[in-house]
């Protein structure tokens, strides 16, 4: 990742736990054919003090067979992003941009034993559950038989990660009656992303007058 400028770049914890609390991303990797690529779910796990992203593919993907110890993975998780509009800015003469906030995570993938599959499926469930205002659903509830088949379908791989890479591009480097400007203007966005874009900016300068809270 190209971090644009220094003040962008996300802290490498608040990366992963950007990446955690995503729990979604596009994992790519390239073979003598070019990239390949997957939008996958994922759980990031510790073990023996290494980060872990752990991730499932359908047996007949062609990442399966990229992940054999020696070849890199990549994985992109994005969160909110936004167009921004020459005329947001209190100042003239800016430039149009987008506003954005994504991690990439990045390793040597490896191939898991088949028998792993039940406890990735239950890790990965119990994540994503967690995040919903219910009692939490698992492959318990699964008719046997059905659960068996799905889990036989899948390959887990761990991506071993090395590097963590973060951009939060939030016009950190913009002056303050900028920066309002364009947070006042999310904030009164219809979409929930640009709404959260705008607290994210009235975070980093909380003492600033902004006319939509």
């Amino acid at each position: 990742m190209h971090v644009l400028r220094p003040q962008f770049r996300i802290e490498e914890q608040r990366a992963l736990e950007f990446a955690g609390r995503r729990g979604f991303g596009v994992i790519v990797a390239a073979d003598a054919n070019g990239p390949r690529a997957s939008h996958v779910p994922f759980v990031l796990v510790e073990r023996d003090g290494r980060v872990i992203v752990q991730i499932h593919f359908t047996a007949k993907n062609p990442l399966v067979e990229l992940a054999d110890g020696v070849g890199r993975f990549l994985l992109i998780v994005a969160g909110d992003d936004a167009y921004i509009s020459n005329d947001w800015y209190a100042s003239p003469d800016n430039v149009s941009t987008w506003l954005y906030e994504a991690v990439h995570l990045s390793g040597v993938a490896h191939l898991r034993r088949h028998d792993e599959n039940r406890g990735h499926g239950d890790a990965l469930l119990a994540v994503a559950e967690a995040r919903l205002p219910k009692q939490p659903w698992d492959l318990r509830q699964m008719e046997p038989g059905k659960r068996e088949s799905m889990l036989a379908a899948i390959r887990v791989v761990d991506l071993v990660v090395d590097q963590i890479e973060g951009q939060a591009k939030l016009n950190q480097h913009k002056s303050d009656a900028d920066h309002v400007a364009v947070a006042d203007q999310l904030a009164r966005s219809v979409e929930t992303g640009h709404r959260r874009l705008a607290r994210k900016m009235q975070a980093l300068r909380p003492g600033l007058r902004y006319d939509v809270s």
